[in-house]
């Protein structure tokens, strides 16, 4: 008797937003599970760095553009086993009285349009897998909303449903959508983008918390979430810092 041919394919793993934070640490703890991860972002050098340090692949990609995402379709391959919604943000804290109304326009095509297109162009990939995975990282702003907030609160609030309205469309297809809504989590770059590069400020939505989150935190969650046996699907996972029991109501000093 022969022995029969076993798939010897490393399950494929794509991650959005990977050149810093949350992305980066997930591409790593997905590497050190095992898949090919390919790295996805805009700042080239830095996914580069990152695919050569963990073994996978990079690929720049704006999200917001059509072309960047057919070809991270294409460096993807035919199956994809999960897929990271990781990229987006938030740009400044403007009431909606003041608001900045092409900063809503950029936070909506980064959050909502991006993922939209990104899913949209790995789904037969996904598909093609064995109980293949879109892991879409929101934030508890989906979940709630706070003065100053509307831009990015309405962004995640759509993500999420985005989110919730896949799972109900692919469930016969076998692929599993999970959402992750991170709390405060101190990473190097977010709330340094918020605030258009303004140092003090950042530090000051992180002043007196002696524990935020870090990066390492969420990609911990992301990576129990794509290793678990095919027939569990984690639908919502809420993850904070113990101090933050809610977006207005933080321990500090």
């Amino acid at each position: 008797m022969t022995d029969q041919p076993t798939d010897t394919r490393r399950p494929v793993a794509v991650v959005t937003g990977a050149s810093s934070g949350i992305g980066a640490a997930t591409a790593r703890r997905l590497a050190a599970e095992g898949f090919d991860v390919i790295c996805a972002a805009r700042r080239s050098e830095r996914i580069v760095a990152l695919a050569a340090e963990i073994g996978g692949r990079a690929v720049t990609c704006d999200i917001t553009n059509p072309e960047d995402v057919a070809a991270l379709a294409q460096a993807a391959g035919p199956v994809v086993d999960v897929l990271v919604n990781n990229a987006g943000g938030a740009l400044g804290l403007d009431p909606i009285e003041n608001a900045d109304l092409d900063g809503w326009r950029r936070r909506y095509d980064i959050n909502v349009i991006g993922t939209v297109a990104v899913t949209k162009a790995l789904l037969p990939a996904l598909r093609s897998a064995d109980a293949g995975m879109v892991v879409v990282v929101t934030s508890t702003a989906a979940l709630a909303v706070y003065e100053g907030g509307a831009g990015y609160t309405a962004a995640k609030h759509a993500e999420r449903a985005l989110a919730e309205t896949l799972r109900l469309e692919v469930v016969d297809d076998g692929v599993r959508v999970c959402e992750i809504n991170p709390g405060m989590v101190h990473t190097e770059e977010f709330s340094l983008v918020r605030f258009g590069g303004d140092q003090a400020a950042a530090d000051r939505v992180y002043a007196g918390v002696a524990e935020p989150l870090v990066a390492d935190d969420i990609a911990d969650a992301i990576g129990f979430m794509a290793t678990r046996p095919r027939h569990v699907n984690i639908d919502r996972l809420v993850i904070k810092p113990q101090a933050q029991a809610a977006n207005h109501k933080v321990r500090r000093g």
